[in-house]
């Protein structure tokens, strides 16, 4: 096989994979724009006392945050499932165990 049969192959073969159309820029800046409100509420709980609300207020908007970044510029939108659930269990994890030592801290220790 030739090098140019190669090359006419792989690109065969990308634009096979390529089912999708990429958001636009504007769809980018209205993300971005998203994920800046989310990031200044989480500034403002800090300035703002909302009580025991705080810690579960802060868990639901970083997880909202992490699925916007993973779906949109991860591109787990366009990617195979199993790469989204791979991430949703990761997350799963990851708030499970900081729930879990904060369990810890709170009820299991003498204070």
């Amino acid at each position: 096989m030739s090098t140019s049969e190669t090359r006419t192959e792989d690109h065969e073969d990308h634009e096979d994979h390529e089912d999708h159309e990429h958001p636009s820029d504007q769809k980018y800046m209205q993300i971005a724009l998203l994920l800046a409100v989310i990031t200044a509420a989480e500034v403002a709980t800090y300035f703002v006392h909302i009580g025991p609300a705080l810690i579960p207020t802060l868990m639901v908007m970083m997880v909202v945050k992490f699925f916007i970044v993973a779906a949109w510029f991860m591109h787990l939108r366009f990617d195979s499932k199993m790469f989204t659930r791979f991430f949703v269990a990761g997350i799963v994890l990851a708030v499970s165990v900081y729930f879990i030592f904060l369990t810890v801290f709170e009820f299991w220790t003498k204070g």
